[in-house]
């Protein structure tokens, strides 16, 4: 690019020279005949000398781009001037030439992010500023000048140059700018376009920042244990990116001083400062170290906010974009419950994890199925005792003498052929097990301030003791109501413990997954691939005649179900294992 220029320098004043002399030796030409005759090509004549003249004494002064808006001028002039003729089909305009180089530029900044904040005059700037800030550098001038001389320029250079520039808003390597690290909530911009890419490329930008710097300003030093857990820092939302996302990040106490007096350059290599983030979130230290985002474990990185608070409501949800590496349509003043319900509803359509459905608290208007707010999500699910190896193998003997593999395999191909949940127009389609109530009575004395407690009995399941804040139509079998009420195991197709899902570490990759197919026992198949098939089908009843997580759904006159909100967890179980075979209401409902 340099030399470019030494060239057009060294070029320029000769061809404006010859301009000059062309202009003079018309001039005195012209002088010779009535100036009656000519009078505007004397005038431009003239006018192309002083912009020659002129031209030259501002490279002299290495104000380059004025010389070159001179000579221009002096081809305007003198379009069959030696200068002109000499540059045809290779010039390019001045607008040409800043368009290239615009067009390299939003390519490099596409990644990076919006706003920066300029530590040397502590002015916060946004791309045009960024942009500007580029346009008054002697890079951005000879790049422009080069373009306009040489029209075949090849784009590595302009590309190297504007990378080059940049490179601080990639990389974090420049002393004069860094990523304003609060929260994205705290804007100014009215922008919705520029909001949007914010919110969803903002882990991105904290993940490939070249260092992440968490200022503790309520942390004193020499603190005390448990002063990282009581940090305002530690109770926003969206501070959980600012940990998650970095490779290196350092904490600083209120002096600035190091956190813990740990002097190292990556403190999430300190195993010290890990376990008291560790303690003071609840996340592993492992996941903190090295975190992964996608679908996986959708729950428990739900709990991992659910205490956390936004100052604008629906920016805890949006929070989590970049957690499960997903990206939505931002809405602001909406409906706050709406944010929410988007989120959980393509993490399930995506994953099929319906852990996500599995809480406590009040319903969401989104979907009865999802709840109104992230707090729902604090209590610890509930753990299930989950069979060993050893004892599925002695369920698994057992079940053979009572379960006929014909049987086994026909309940086994109808929940693998089952559907996926997903959602459509805010309605869950869940695929379930049903099992009909038969009974729902008051239980006597039971109520304690708004809650009621009920008995229900379900075909096929052991009785249950219910408690909630709705009155329920009670109602016997013998004297049924007109409102259908069932207890529903939502399917869960890890169940069938395929290596698709038992084997992946990332839901996301899920998106290739191809649909197994069936087991069959047909006659015609070999005989070790009959007792394989045979005893996966075992497997799978063994499971199902284990404690589960049950809904009590009511349906509505529309035709479809709302789930009865609990104060606790539904945990059913069939009264015996040897008759799971024999459920055939398997099917998937819609649930408001």
């Amino acid at each position: 690019m340099i030399s470019d220029w030494a060239v057009l320098k060294d070029a320029l004043p000769e061809k404006l020279a010859s301009v000059a002399q062309v202009s003079i030796s018309n001039m005195l030409a012209l002088n010779t005949k009535p100036v009656i005759m000519q009078p505007l090509l004397t005038l431009n004549s003239a006018s192309g000398t002083i912009f020659a003249n002129c031209s030259k004494a501002k490279l002299d002064q290495l104000l380059w781009e004025e010389a070159l808006l001179d000579a221009q001028k002096v081809i305007e002039l003198e379009p069959s001037s030696h200068y002109s003729h000499a540059n045809t089909n290779k010039s390019v305009s001045p607008s040409e030439a800043e368009g290239a180089i615009r067009k390299v530029i939003n390519a490099q900044l596409d990644p990076a992010p919006l706003r920066l904040l300029d530590i040397t005059t502590g002015i916060l700037c946004d791309r045009e500023a960024q942009i500007n800030a580029f346009k008054m550098t002697t890079e951005y001038k000879q790049l422009r000048l080069s373009i306009m001389k040489h029209a075949d320029l090849p784009m590595g250079r302009i590309t190297d140059t504007v990378a080059t520039y940049f490179r601080y808003v990639i990389d974090g390597s420049h002393e004069v700018a860094v990523i304003l690290q609060s929260c994205p909530s705290n804007r100014i911009s009215k922008n919705l376009v520029e909001l949007q890419k914010s919110l969803n490329s903002v882990f991105a930008w904290y993940h490939n920042s070249a260092l992440m710097v968490v200022y503790l300003s309520d942390i004193p030093p020499s603190s005390k244990s448990g002063a990282l857990t009581k940090s305002a820092w530690n109770t926003q939302g969206w501070t959980v990116l600012e940990f998650l996302a970095p490779e290196v990040i350092r904490f600083y106490q209120q002096d600035w001083t190091p956190y813990l007096d740990n002097v190292s350059f990556n403190h999430k290599e300190s195993v010290e400062i890990m376990h008291k983030l560790e303690d003071a979130t609840g996340i592993d230290a492992c996941a903190l170290a090295a975190f992964q985002p996608g679908m996986k474990d959708a729950q428990k990185k739900l709990q991992w906010v659910s205490t956390r608070v936004t100052s604008v409501p629906e920016d805890i949800a949006y929070s989590l974009f970049g957690i499960f590496a997903i990206q939505l349509l931002i809405l602001y003043g909406k409906n706050v419950q709406n944010a929410l319900g988007r989120l959980l509803q393509d993490i399930v359509a995506h994953s099929w994890d319906i852990t996500v459905l599995d809480w406590v608290g009040q319903p969401s208007e989104f979907n009865s199925c999802l709840p109104a707010d992230i707090t729902a999500y604090a209590a610890p699910p509930c753990m299930l005792p989950y069979l060993s190896e050893d004892e599925i193998q002695t369920a698994v003997s057992s079940l053979r003498h009572t379960i006929a593999m014909d049987k086994a395999l026909k309940l086994y191909n109808q929940l693998n052929n089952m559907s996926y949940p997903g959602f459509a127009n805010c309605r869950l389609h869940l695929p379930c097990i049903i099992f009909p109530v038969t009974e729902i009575r008051r239980t006597p004395g039971a109520a304690e301030g708004t809650l009621f407690s009920y008995r229900v009995k379900a075909d096929r399941l052991d009785d249950l003791l219910i408690t909630t804040e709705e009155r329920l139509a009670q109602f016997l079998w013998l004297r049924p109501t007109r409102q259908t009420f069932l207890l529903v195991c939502p399917w869960d197709c890890h169940l069938l413990e395929l290596p698709d899902f038992t084997d992946s570490d990332d839901t996301q990759s899920l998106g290739g997954w191809s649909e197994p197919e069936s087991l069959d026992g047909s006659p015609g198949e070999e005989e070790l691939t009959d007792s394989e098939s045979y005893s996966q089908a075992l497997r799978l009843i063994a499971h199902l005649g284990q404690l589960f997580g049950a809904f009590l759904l009511a349906q509505q006159r529309s035709g479809g179900y709302k789930r009865i909100i609990l104060d606790c967890d539904i945990i059913a179980q069939v009264k015996d294992v040897t008759s799971v075979h024999s459920m055939t209401d398997i099917r998937t409902l819609k649930i408001l």
